[in-house]
């Protein structure tokens, strides 16, 4: 679906040169491991058949002005609001980053709240529907090991970004936006469920898929791959992970 001007909430002036094509990173971004195998299984549990594949895990870096398009119109009005409310942007907005053609503004989570409810109201943003939050677990990103990603579409002005929270797995915590959107209530009962993000003000935070004695949470990269043996037309089937692997 295109906008007006024909942009289809892209940013219009991409720039088509090798570095902005999908695909691997080089030496760009912040390295945060080194994955050995398809899965980066260390136990002999990778079965894919890649075991000598070594690449680096890259998280991509900050974003340097312009961004270009409309992109750099959004983080003025962001900032702009932010400031007009005593809040310094840079204490809010721990960076920018602008990769695949895609905007991400990572945020300090106790300003979370403020800043969506600012996407959301500002004439200028109009950020009206929040679509869900996605969970992600980075074992190795140390002290921010846990992520929460939120995206964001103006109805509007027919954009979408996204924001992105972090928090260490020693503390889990984030404040929950259902005060602002309120249909991100089960979407981030589910991310709580898998990952094991607490989202503190929730009205019910309580898991939706798995029951509720379950142990441990099951989307986390450090949860084990099995340990429940399944029964099949007589036989016993081990745990994925107590299978026969290939080497």
């Amino acid at each position: 679906m295109s906008d007006a001007n024909g942009t289809g909430g892209a940013n219009p002036e991409k720039d088509l040169s090798a570095s902005n094509l999908p695909g691997r990173r080089g030496e760009g971004g912040e390295e945060i491991r080194v994955q050995r195998g398809m899965f980066g299984a260390d136990n002999g549990g990778d079965t894919s058949g890649y075991g000598g594949l070594v690449r680096s895990i890259r998280l991509p870096g900050q974003a340097t002005r312009p961004y270009g398009g409309w992109f750099d119109e959004v983080a003025d009005e962001l900032e702009g609001a932010l400031e007009e409310q005593d809040l310094l942007p840079e204490n809010a907005i721990e960076k920018t980053v602008v990769d695949r053609d895609e905007l991400t503004f990572h945020i300090e989570r106790e300003h979370l709240v403020r800043v969506a409810r600012t996407l959301r109201d500002d004439p200028a943003l109009r950020f009206e529907l929040c679509t869900g939050v996605s969970g992600v677990h980075y074992p190795n990103d140390k002290g921010r090991e846990l992520h929460a990603v939120y995206h964001l579409r103006s109805i509007t002005h027919n954009r979408l970004i996204r924001l992105e929270v972090s928090a260490p797995d020693s503390d889990p915590h984030i404040p929950s936006l259902f005060s602002v959107y309120p249909t991100n209530d089960w979407h981030e009962r589910e991310t709580y469920d898998f990952f094991g993000i607490v989202f503190d003000g929730h009205p019910a935070l309580t898991r939706i898929m798995m029951p509720d004695d379950w142990q441990g949470f099951p989307q986390r990269k450090d949860y084990s791959l099995g340990g429940i043996p399944v029964e099949y037309k007589g036989a016993q089937i081990p745990a994925p992970d107590q299978r026969r692997s290939y080497s």
